[in-house]
């Protein structure tokens, strides 16, 4: 058995079988959010369930991958390993986040300038293809690659051991502090992390411009518009026909009315 410090959780705590059991709850709660997420689309643009799939199973292997990158960092050190994954995972959450919005951003304009359609985040075809997936999956791992890469340097930094004391030193209880770092603060974290990168990585709902007869497109909106015009004065063009006819007779009469008429005297 793992040695209990006085305060911390001890080396190996963290894939004990308690540490073990509470991240299992975590990414059963965490993962529900997503599903949350799905329902509180509107009906229109409410993915199915395979997109929904692909979709947020990208996120699931980039979360496992950067939790036990984080399990791993934790347990090369001698200190308190609860405390150092609690402030990898802060960071992941921070400037980690804006790292990997700053990846999504420039993946998705490098795929689409080379035009490479099944690579684009959230397109999979029609009917989807599992081979859009999978490298859509390569490339978000790569994102997350190169995001823990990062979080890792900024960890050598020193100083990092005064907020690992500042953050959990106050707690006695190992257990307790396995509870906080565990699942508490990962589940809140995640539920909002997910529900960001979900919004990045998913297709947007876009309305389809048609096609009319003279070759110009023009939105649905647009077309309601217009058709909403036609109904609201339907004998627009016959009246007008009618009236032009009308005010051309008027000023035929009134122009002989206003010619001089001259009698004959014999």
């Amino acid at each position: 058995a793992a040695p209990r410090p006085a305060h911390g959780c001890g080396s190996g705590a963290l894939l004990g079988r308690f540490g073990v059991l509470l991240q299992a709850l975590l990414a059963l709660c965490a993962f529900s959010t997503l599903m949350l997420k799905r329902f509180k689309e509107p009906k229109a643009e409410r993915r199915p369930w395979r997109i929904w799939f692909y979709d947020t199973s990208k996120q699931a292997i980039g979360a496992l991958f950067i939790h036990f990158a984080n399990v791993f960092l934790s347990d090369l050190t001698e200190e308190d390993p609860c405390s150092l994954y609690l402030i990898n995972f802060i960071l992941d959450a921070t400037l980690g986040m804006l790292l990997i919005w700053l990846g999504v951003k420039v993946v998705s304009w490098i795929v689409q300038h080379k035009k490479y359609t099944y690579l684009v985040f959230g397109e999979y075809g029609d009917p989807p293809q599992a081979a859009a997936w999978i490298g859509q999956c390569i490339l978000y791992l790569l994102i997350m690659v190169f995001e823990k890469t990062v979080i890792s340097l900024v960890l050598l930094i020193p100083g990092w051991t005064k907020l690992q004391q500042i953050l959990l030193g106050y707690i006695p209880s190992p257990q307790l502090e396995l509870v906080l770092v565990m699942f508490v603060v990962p589940f809140i974290v995640n539920a909002i992390m997910f529900w960001v990168v979900d919004s990045l990585i998913m297709r947007k709902y876009k309305q389809k411009d048609t096609l009319d007869i003279n070759g110009s497109t023009e939105t649905p909106r647009a077309r309601r518009t217009e058709e909403s015009q036609v109904l609201l004065s339907p004998d627009m063009d016959y009246d007008q026909s009618e009236s032009d006819q009308d005010i051309s007779g008027l000023q035929g009469t009134s122009q002989k009315m206003k010619q001089p008429s001259y009698q004959v005297v014999i």
